[in-house]
């Protein structure tokens, strides 16, 4: 067995391309080998920021070889088929073809054996497709090169068994990039190029020319040094897993180095200090013990330079230099954007587009703030002022020098601009949280006017694109749709809120612009008829008025309401999974219709869980299933529906009567339960079920030969589902 060496050598490589370019190589190659059969036993793929490497372990020497066979016509069939056989298969005449018999009678069979080829002729082959198929994120064509690549290629080393490969790749007309068994070490360090003849050979040698191969030994080089360094300063490290990644694809050879921040720009906000080294410089922020950020920053350099050396000294040196002028930077858009309160800075939304048929962000920021007040009375605690003062403002900051200049901080700035101009706390903390949370592991806010600005943000949103009818795929969601929703759920269920979500949609689809309309005319029907107070009507004036010039509009509105709450249920039902809640039993309850309290539903969930996981429920779920097999069936050869009122007048057996009567108790007792959202209560009513329906199905026949005897028994067994019905849809229930 054989190891093949390929090697990919560019200009630099962005970090964050490395890892899916590499794997596309393994994917690439490996799936040549196996459709040339050419079997292997291990495939490794590694990256640096001006190398892709694979390693494929446990190759044949060659081909095995290969039997093909094609069935021709049957003996004695025409000659016109009998000719088209041989031209097809390329045979002088019948003595070329074997006979074979088959259950079928005799067929002519062209049969060929293909002598399997040396696997250093194949290899060229599969690597030149490969090579060519790699995709990329963004590529560019170099000079003349017609081959996109991601930078300029350079050179490609392929080892075979030792040897290199013969074979090339056009990259265009006049330039081939010939394999070769050579490479090149660190650009700096050790700039001459070596041979090598397979991975062991490879990797050792790379190593002493200053180039770690493996990007997990890198980060882990990176983190090691950090924590020694910040160790012995007497700070700690501010965790950044995604900032340790990139760096990771930024070296070959880690060498992290400890710099310091001038006093003079250490009153500036912490989150513009971090975001500065961070965004622009790569560099990795320590903070004190307390928490607060430290003045010292971490630097990595792709180079071969100790702490305290004089090639050390002077790259830290270099750093500071840059870090000043960045810093720089930010103090004048700081002392400048505080010229100016955050109030004045709102007429500016105007000139920016959020989506050109859900008109500018002045307009979404109307719409937030008479959705965040209407919100408002369902957030206990919330302020219905403060709410209104940060829906107006959390825009504001977009328009500032800071945010222009650092886009990750929006919302951050706007916090700190308030409270410079004097804006409540709970008002600057709305507008630093009303993205929240972005995903999975963001914080929630808790504070009750960031809850209503964050839900009014998000709602309004997917309000916006159901109106216009630019909802999610399976495929695609450009506009982060599904990321809304599990936001406004996880603000919703994890605060406890009780929002009455229908409500709230139709609210926000009423507030959606007249550019939303199907159509012109009737958007400027609609316009002239909400007229400038449209926005602030209530939700029943704003339906009256367009409903007179603007018909089915209200209807529209309901629909896209609807269809907005089943689109909640299906990411719900995503959360709760995550959590290992069943899915079905959020379908089960969400069947019932009507129901758009988030914790109501979970609630109701949560109960028939438990309900489902007794014995009484288990049996009972089990029982339904019966009954509701036996009246589909019996509806289906009768091609009719059993569905209707049970008569106590032809109740014959005592199980008959005792069941009807159960189950009026029990859908009786759960409707009074359900009243006052005690969930448990009523699935205990349910529970009283078991019994009569058990004794039912031993005693009693349910297709009697008295004709009104059936039809009565059919319509009791269809009963039980209607009582059941009261708490969940039992038949989305699985397992």
């Amino acid at each position: 067995m054989a190891e093949l060496l390929v090697e990919l050598f560019s200009e630099e490589i962005p970090a964050r391309m490395q890892a899916r370019a590499a794997e596309d190589l393994k994917r690439l190659v490996t799936e040549g080998l196996k459709a040339a059969n050419l079997t292997f036993e291990t495939a490794s793929a590694y990256a640096t920021p001006r190398r892709l490497a694979l390693v494929v372990d446990g190759l044949p020497a060659q081909q095995p070889d290969l039997s093909e066979e094609k069935k021709g016509p049957k003996v004695g069939a025409p000659e016109q088929a009998v000719q088209g056989f041989l031209k097809a298969n390329g045979f002088a005449s019948l003595e070329d073809a074997e006979v074979r018999e088959t259950p079928k009678g005799s067929f002519y069979f062209a049969v060929r054996h293909v002598a399997g080829r040396p696997s250093d002729a194949v290899l060229p082959e599969v690597l030149g497709r490969a090579f060519a198929d790699l995709p990329w994120p963004k590529s560019m064509r170099w000079a003349e090169d017609s081959q996109r690549w991601v930078r300029p290629l350079h050179h490609i080393l392929a080892v075979f068994d030792g040897k290199a490969l013969t074979g090339e790749l056009m990259m265009g007309e006049g330039r081939r990039v010939e394999f070769g068994n050579a490479t090149l070490g660190h650009r700096f360090l050790a700039p001459d190029r070596f041979a090598v003849t397979g991975f062991a050979d490879y990797r050792d040698k790379l190593l002493q020319a200053k180039v770690v191969l493996d990007p997990a030994e890198r980060r882990a080089t990176i983190a090691r040094q950090a924590a020694e360094l910040t160790a012995d300063a007497g700070v700690t490290l501010k965790d950044d897993p995604a900032l340790l990644d990139e760096v990771t694809g930024l070296v070959e050879w880690p060498q992290v180095l400890m710099g310091r921040i001038d006093e003079g720009f250490m009153d500036l906000p912490a989150e513009v200090l971090s975001t500065s080294m961070r965004s622009h410089q790569k560099y990795f922020s320590t903070e004190t013990t307390e928490g607060a950020l430290a003045d010292r920053f971490l630097v990595v350099a792709n180079m071969e330079a100790p702490p305290g050396s004089d090639r050390a000294k002077t790259i830290v040196a270099g750093n500071e230099r840059v870090l000043r002028a960045r810093l720089a930077d930010a103090r004048f858009f700081w002392d400048q954007d505080r010229k100016e309160p955050l109030s004045a800075r709102v007429t500016a939304l105007q000139d920016i587009v959020f989506h050109a048929r859900l008109g500018t962000l002045a307009e979404k920021v109307s719409r937030l703030e008479s959705l965040a007040a209407e919100i408002s009375q369902y957030v206990p605690g919330a302020d219905r002022d403060q709410v209104r003062s940060a829906a107006r403002l959390a825009k504001a900051d977009l328009v500032t020098g800071m945010v222009g200049e650092f886009p990750e901080l929006q919302g951050i700035m706007g916090r700190y601009y308030a409270l410079n101009d004097g804006e409540a706390p709970a008002v600057a903390e709305a507008i630093a949280e009303h993205y929240a949370p972005l995903g999975p592991n963001d914080a929630c806010p808790s504070a009750p006017v960031s809850l209503c600005v964050a839900l009014a943000d998000k709602i309004d949103t997917l309000a916006g694109f159901w109106a216009i009818d630019e909802k999610p795929t399976g495929s695609k969601d450009p506009y982060a749709l599904r990321r809304a929703a599990l936001g406004t759920i996880r603000l919703i269920v994890e605060n406890n809120l009780r929002v009455p979500l229908i409500t709230v949609f139709e609210r926000a689809l009423d507030s959606q612009t007249v550019g939303q309309f199907e159509s012109r005319q009737r958007a400027e029907q609609a316009k002239r008829a909400l007229g400038p107070s449209g926005g602030s009507m209530s939700l029943g004036s704003v339906r009256a008025r367009v409903r007179s010039v603007a018909p089915g509009w209200d209807q529209s509105i309901d629909k896209s309401a609807l269809s907005l709450l089943d689109f909640f249920g299906e990411r719900l039902k995503v959360v709760l999974r995550d959590q290992g809640v069943r899915h079905d039993l959020i379908s089960a309850v969400m069947a019932r219709g009507g129901e758009d309290d988030l914790v109501r539903l979970l609630a109701r969930v949560e109960a028939l869980r438990s309900f489902l996981d007794s014995d009484d429920g288990a049996n009972l779920l089990v029982a339904y299933r019966r009954a509701a097999n036996i009246v589909r069936i019996e509806a289906k050869k009768d091609k009719r529906s059993y569905d209707g009122q049970v008569r106590p007048d032809i109740v014959v057996q005592q199980e008959e009567g005792q069941l009807a009567e159960y189950l009026a108790e029990a859908a009786g007792g759960a409707r009074e339960a359900l009243v006052v959202e005690n969930f448990t209560l009523a699935m205990q009513a349910m529970a009283q079920l078991r019994q009569p329906v058990d004794a039912f199905f031993d005693q009693v026949t349910v297709n009697a030969e008295d004709a009104a005897l059936r039809e009565n028994r059919l319509n009791l067994l269809s009963a039980i589902g209607t009582t059941l019905s009261e708490v969940a849809d039992f038949s989305k229930i699985e397992g």
